[in-house]
């Protein structure tokens, strides 16, 4: 009888979570101190033709900083991303254009840009401060035969957003995000992002990333190669000036 009350007193705490307290957890989940990888992004229009970037990129501080080089194609080599989060002050983001000899600027009005072409924008490749956005737990549901938390993320009046709100649905295993639809302001369907993962040395890390802007009928693929975590990345590392500097390996 005491398993039976203590079933029953578990299984109502997990349901009573609010979307906030879910929405903690997912923050909270362990992750690694530093990660690096290898990744091919296919950009797909709507003729059907593609366009194959490679990259190498690097981050620490749970992809708070992160620095991201282009190899491929032979037009975008050398071409580099430079993002710094900031908890009280606007991100810092730089994108070195080596045609033109040149670094700019991302300014946090331009956050909704799109990244190299792609269906990610500058906004898609931040994090999300909990505090900047309200979250309201809808029924979970089963996606590809794992049990999700689904959250309505609405960012918050004072946050300069391209979204109106996403859908997201987060793997109750993993704590990863496995799924989600963002709209636009007008609150019409923009995107449909999908997920996927693998554990290594202990964490679940994203090994692909699909994305597809509904109202361009464009896509972006992004696979993530040669993963490596916890090798010991510098901070210095993620200064203008290493921009210009491709990686050896």
């Amino acid at each position: 009888m005491k398993i039976f009350w203590k079933l029953v007193f578990s299984t109502t705490i997990i349901f009573s979570q609010t979307g906030i307290e879910i929405a903690r957890m997912f923050d909270a989940k362990k992750t690694p101190q530093d990660m690096s990888n290898v990744a091919n992004m296919i950009l797909t229009n709507s003729k059907g033709k593609s366009r194959v970037n490679k990259m190498v990129s690097r981050s620490i501080d749970g992809n708070k900083k992160q620095i991201i080089w282009f190899l491929e194609p032979k037009d975008d080599k050398g071409v580099a991303f430079l993002k710094i989060e900031h908890e009280n002050k606007d991100d810092e983001m730089r994108m070195w254009l080596p045609a033109f000899n040149k670094v700019r600027r991302i300014s946090s009005k331009k956050k909704g840009d799109s990244f190299m072409g792609s269906d990610l924008s500058y906004e898609d490749l931040s994090n999300r401060d909990i505090d900047d956005h309200t979250y309201n737990r809808i029924d979970d549901e089963i996606i590809d035969e794992k049990s999700c938390y689904v959250l309505e993320v609405i960012p918050n009046s004072k946050v300069r957003s391209s979204y109106s709100k996403h859908i997201t649905w987060i793997d109750k295993e993993s704590l990863m995000i496995i799924k989600e639809q963002s709209f636009d302001r007008r609150g019409a369907l923009k995107k449909k992002k999908k997920f996927s993962h693998s554990e290594l040395n202990g964490y679940f890390v994203m090994n692909s990333v699909f994305v597809e802007d509904v109202q361009k009928n464009h896509k972006t693929e992004v696979s993530f190669d040669e993963l490596r975590v916890d090798t010991g990345i510098s901070p210095n590392l993620f200064q203008e000036k290493n921009l210009k500097r491709l990686p050896r390996n």
